[in-house]
């Protein structure tokens, strides 16, 4: 399947944005910690969160989470902890994402993990018992969904757990998150020093709790109204807090860069609120970030920045290979499409200097079964029609993306691919 996506003349819409995937996913593996009687309110429809939930809720002998890495992590955590044998797997491209950082953590901490297929990926065998925990040393520049996963089962281990990150940290603000949300449910994690996060042997409590609506979803939105010719255009986001602690939250201050301004409904932080998106007319002639603390962000910044005609430099994106497809190398790839040349540098950087080619006779963007391309890609309609290949990919995310697109006015046509 295929869709052809066009932009209305006018852009004025109201959007419910989803549920932030990356708090339902935390406060769901939380929730089953803590005994879980009180299921979180306002959970994520995306895929991802979808197979967590039939994971704790029903616990079978073969768990498949199919394309979420998050998943993956967490739930490998969690298992190790939870009595019984479970072999957790995934799809291909999973069975080829690395593990094998998180189960050596787990393992020295006690965990009874083996490996199914090839040494260092999934599928996993693990057969859960009580952990003692104690300090562990692991890289500070590995996934923080590895991070996060060790720290989320710290207050069910008999001593706790000291965790001592070396080297650079990266995505801080996931492992800030993760903290924030243990907090929240009532256990003592903190980062004792600059390095170093300790938490106690104190049990979660089950509690009501609200999850607020995604600041990633958000971002795409930021990139309609950035790319947009209406100078009026306006866009209502609902369900977001000032002050929020998702990590992807900095995208109302990157988007302030390239002429969008963020509008709070009221200055009272802390609470969901509406927020409105226009257009400043203040934007800089080139951009330079580094997308080290939030590169799922990067995506929607390189297309908007192509599009806007804006040379950029993007540091901080290691991660980016390892995720649901090369990113850097697929963004390469069906930039070229539309006539711009990218470059990568040491695997962590992108940089596009103005450079330009023909596009493509077939300008039809892949997604490589990674919602981040669908959802990147769709905004640069305001520019110019965009055909886009398997975009039911988005449900891993943002499940209603493109009926939220038809209701702002985007035409959205059916087709088959070539």
């Amino acid at each position: 399947m295929q869709y052809t996506i066009k932009s209305p003349t006018k852009l004025n819409a109201s959007i419910s944005l989803p549920a932030s995937k990356s708090t339902s996913n935390r406060a769901l593996i939380i929730y089953a910690l803590s005994g879980g009687h009180i299921m979180p309110h306002n959970l994520s429809d995306c895929d991802d969160t979808e197979v967590i939930i039939n994971a704790i809720r029903y616990m079978p002998e073969v768990i498949d989470i199919k394309a979420a890495g998050t998943a993956m992590r967490f739930m490998t955590a969690y298992l190790s902890v939870m009595r019984g044998t479970h072999v957790i797997t995934g799809t291909e491209r999973m069975k080829h994402r690395p593990i094998r950082v998180l189960v050596d953590a787990l393992r020295s901490l006690g965990a009874d993990i083996e490996y199914v297929e090839e040494e260092g990926y999934p599928p996993l065998r693990i057969t859960g018992r009580k952990l003692t925990g104690g300090t562990l040393e692991i890289a500070g520049n590995v996934s923080s969904q590895y991070i996060s996963a060790l720290l989320m089962i710290g207050p069910v281990l008999e001593d706790g757990l000291e965790l001592k990150l070396t080297g650079d940290i990266i995505s801080r603000p996931y492992i800030d998150l993760t903290l924030w949300m243990m907090r929240e449910f009532g256990a003592d994690a903190e980062w004792s020093a600059g390095d170093t996060i300790s938490v106690k042997p104190q049990p979660y409590k089950n509690r009501e709790y609200i999850i607020e609506n995604d600041w990633s979803g958000a971002s795409y939105w930021y990139e309609m109204v950035a790319l947009s010719k209406d100078r009026d255009a306006t866009v209502r986001l609902s369900g977001l807090m000032d002050g929020s602690k998702q990590g992807d939250s900095v995208v109302k201050y990157i988007f302030s860069l390239l002429g969008v301004k963020t509008i709070f409904e009221s200055k009272e932080s802390g609470r969901l609120q509406v927020v409105t998106l226009k257009k400043s007319g203040r934007c800089v002639p080139r951009l330079e970030y580094d997308f080290v603390n939030s590169p799922d962000l990067a995506q929607t910044f390189v297309v908007a920045c192509c599009m806007m005609g804006k040379p950029f430099h993007f540091r901080g994106l290691s991660t980016l290979k390892i995720k649901e497809t090369d990113r850097i190398e697929a963004m390469k790839t069906e930039m070229r499409k539309l006539g711009y040349v990218l470059t990568d540098h040491n695997g962590c950087e992108l940089v596009w200097d103005g450079t330009r080619c023909e596009p493509s006779d077939d300008q039809t963007i892949d997604t490589y079964e990674d919602h981040r391309m669908a959802l990147s890609f769709a905004p640069a309609c305001m520019k110019q029609p965009i055909v886009i290949n398997n975009p039911q990919v988005v449900t891993k995310s943002y499940p209603r993306f493109w009926d939220d697109l038809r209701t702002a006015g985007f035409t959205v046509e059916v087709g088959s691919e070539k």
